[in-house]
């Protein structure tokens, strides 16, 4: 249960259903497959608003895009009515709190996942590297977040 590996395809469906003819019967298979996605993975978020290198390892360090790329899903979510907005806006709300927290006025962020293929094992995916710098992939994700939250496209 690696993070971004679930943080990945949440984000990709909600980008695909916002393109989706909602007439196809693609659109209904795959909205039920983000709903029930996004459903367990609220299950794992702690209570700082983060999920974690291993989604299901509380032991795992708290892992920065996959906090925002789950958010962006679930924002994506509640904004198109995919989502219950009472469920789940408290979870953007924290999810979006714990990212802002984990950037620094210079730009550093904490606790990104160095780059990582398909690991063999789960004791694998416990040791990537945590950055603490700059790094364009979860900058990347930040700034995704951000401009969603402030309805841009």
């Amino acid at each position: 249960a690696w993070g971004r590996g679930n943080a990945f395809p949440a984000l990709g469906l909600s980008y695909v259903l916002m393109d989706c003819p909602k007439d196809t019967p693609a659109f209904s298979t795959m909205l039920k497959q983000l709903q029930q996605h996004i459903t367990v993975l609220s299950r794992f978020q702690d209570r700082a608003g983060l999920w974690h290198q291993v989604i299901d390892e509380p032991g795992s360090y708290a892992e920065f895009t996959a906090t925002a790329m789950i958010g962006i899903a679930m924002l994506r979510g509640v904004r198109n009515g995919w989502l219950d907005a009472r469920e789940y806006q408290p979870r953007i709300d924290r999810a979006w709190k714990a990212v802002l927290a984990r950037i620094a006025s210079n730009g550093d962020l904490l606790d990104v996942c160095e780059s990582t293929n398909k690991q063999a094992t789960l004791r694998d995916y416990l040791h990537p590297e945590a950055i603490l710098g700059k790094d364009i992939r979860g900058g990347g994700m930040a700034l995704i977040f951000a401009t969603e939250l402030a309805g841009l496209q």
